[in-house]
């Protein structure tokens, strides 16, 4: 089967869509940058600097991923958007202030090399030198509506230009409640875009501060979630798909039909995984 991922169309079903270079997908990242962000997340990281290296080392990945013999085919653009003392782009170097960029920018343009430890097997990790687009950052508050209205806003454009593309995946990771409203209606109505080929997917990574909340992977129902803001992000998440949850069950995470594309209280394994089943294409054209 030629296909890339299967995505749940609104009308319930499944389709298969290729991603080629006149057909390419797109990935968005919004990540939380307000000043809880500086709370440890492990003994000698905060969770600003382990959501930093998760996604430098993810986006190494997927250029990896679209590396050919001839160099980097664009088979995906790319958004790193964060929200603290503002939102907007968080590319760092030549990147600074840009939106979507095609996978082979990112690739051309990195902000520096830094010795950072890479999953080179699951579970097996060593320091390499390793590409860093993405700064850690913690300042300002939790304007997470503000932040789901501009890459709605921004997504919309990409559709208009992309109609018939695999639909894009949005992976959002926080720490903390919206300080700027009741972000509800911001993700129902970011959930509903889509393309021909059925809507986006969205991923919720909520790096609690409770430290009772227990660790729940790709839960099914939101019945052991700690608090109405834990339910909220499970609720606007997105069933995995097919496709991901077999990336998944190869994991060691078996997940029923009904998971949804939530992660609570991630450890930083947890948290790459998280990244991994979101992000990992099988075959590109």
């Amino acid at each position: 089967m030629n296909n890339l991922y299967q995505m749940q169309t609104s009308a319930g079903g499944y389709t298969n869509t290729e991603i080629t270079r006149q057909n390419p997908s797109c990935f968005v990242f919004l990540i939380d940058q307000s000043s809880s962000m500086a709370a440890s997340f492990e003994e000698d990281r905060t969770k600003a600097e382990a959501v930093a290296l998760a996604l430098n080392n993810l986006l190494r990945n997927l250029i990896l991923t679209c590396s050919k013999s001839e160099g980097i085919r664009d088979y995906f653009d790319v958004a790193v958007i964060g929200y603290g003392r503002y939102v907007g782009p968080a590319w760092g170097g030549s990147l600074a202030g840009r939106e979507l960029v095609p996978i082979s920018e990112v690739a051309a343009s990195v902000l520096r090399m830094d010795e950072h430890p890479v999953e080179v097997a699951p579970g097996e990790w060593e320091k390499v030198q390793a590409p860093v687009w993405v700064e850690p950052r913690a300042e300002g508050s939790t304007l997470m509506c503000n932040a789901l209205s501009y890459v709605h806003q921004m997504l919309g454009y990409w559709l208009g230009r992309n109609p018939v593309s695999f639909p894009p995946v949005i992976v959002h990771i926080t720490d903390g409640e919206a300080t700027d409203g009741d972000p509800a209606a911001y993700f129902r109505a970011l959930s509903e875009l889509g393309t021909q080929n059925g809507r986006v997917s969205l991923f919720n990574v909520h790096l609690s501060s409770r430290k009772s909340a227990t660790s729940l992977s790709f839960p099914d129902s939101p019945e052991q979630l700690p608090d109405d803001y834990a339910k909220l992000l499970f609720n606007s998440s997105s069933f995995l798909t097919p496709y991901m949850r077999s990336v998944a069950w190869e994991n060691g995470l078996p997940l029923t039909e009904k998971a949804k594309a939530f992660v609570l209280n991630a450890d930083p394994s947890l948290m790459v995984l998280a990244l991994e089943i979101g992000t990992r294409p099988g075959k590109l054209w």
